[in-house]
């Protein structure tokens, strides 16, 4: 007799199911619902792994989060890092003055020009060239 490495309530069952039949969720959330929904079966590691395209051991991780954690596992917790600083209306404010006309004296806005501006204006505390830069590349504007 297999050993089922995974029994869902009922519940769990219904909401994994529905789940996979909307279609409209990521693949990530569909590997590990498939994933439980075979393991609940009776299907081995192994074989789940070979099914949703996973190691085996991520498989058996899978089993053991839900364990512990429930269907809360199948969302990502928030992860660490470094907050933006800067918020979309200040790169909108960055953009629309890369778009303005250059001040008297040039004839385009440099980086460094623009940098020294937005501080000025008091858009934002302190910004480097290199910052905007990279603000105006996501937004395909080029001061140059």
């Amino acid at each position: 007799m297999k050993k089922q490495h995974v029994t869902l309530s009922d519940n769990d069952r219904t909401y994994l199911e529905d789940l996979i039949s909307k279609g409209s969720l990521s693949a990530k959330m569909y590997k590990r619902a498939v994933a439980l929904l075979e393991l609940d079966r009776g299907s081995t590691f192994t074989k789940v792994a070979q099914i949703v395209g996973v190691t085996i051991q991520t498989a058996s991780t899978w089993a053991q989060k839900y364990g512990e954690n429930g269907l809360e596992f199948l969302t990502d917790k928030p992860r660490p890092g470094r907050p933006k600083e800067i918020d979309g209306i200040t790169r909108a404010q960055i953009t629309a003055l890369a778009c303005s006309d250059a001040p008297e004296g040039y004839s385009q806005w440099s980086l460094r020009l623009l940098a020294e501006k937005v501080v000025e204006l008091e858009y934002i505390d302190t910004i480097s060239h290199t910052e905007i830069g990279r603000i105006l590349k996501k937004t395909n504007s080029s001061p140059t």
